[in-house]
């Protein structure tokens, strides 16, 4: 049975694509932020109001989950970095690896959220602005 090889080099490019993605999205939720304060300027029906509650906990959950993600990819260069200082080859342990599989599954799981919560935002926005 053949082993799949992970090389830092990889891993670490991986990190990078992760971090502007992240950025993006916190730069995204800047804007959904400024426009939800747009609404509440134009609307007092307290149903819409309450909706623009959701959204706006939903947007700080969120910026929490991206600082989260963001501090862990950092703790896992750091994990990197020493690896690599030890001498060790640019082959990754299989503990880094699996470390890294679990957070690449990590991302996924709040990409998707973060779609859905985009499609219900635009949805929102369509019937209220």
């Amino acid at each position: 049975m053949e082993k799949e090889v992970f090389y830092n080099t990889d891993l670490h490019f991986e990190h990078e694509q992760w971090r502007r993605e992240l950025y993006f999205w916190e730069d995204e939720l800047k804007s959904f932020k400024n426009r939800l304060e747009e609404i509440v300027t134009r609307w007092t029906d307290k149903d819409v109001l309450a909706q623009l509650q959701k959204y706006q906990n939903q947007f700080i959950v969120h910026g929490e989950v991206i600082d989260t993600l963001l501090h862990d990819i950092n703790v896992h260069e750091t994990d990197i970095s020493e690896h690599s200082k030890k001498g060790e080859s640019d082959v990754m342990s299989h503990q880094l690896v699996r470390k890294h599989i679990d957070f690449r599954d990590r991302i996924e799981t709040q990409r998707h959220i973060y779609s859905d919560l985009k499609k219900e935002f635009f949805r929102f926005l369509s019937k209220y602005m």
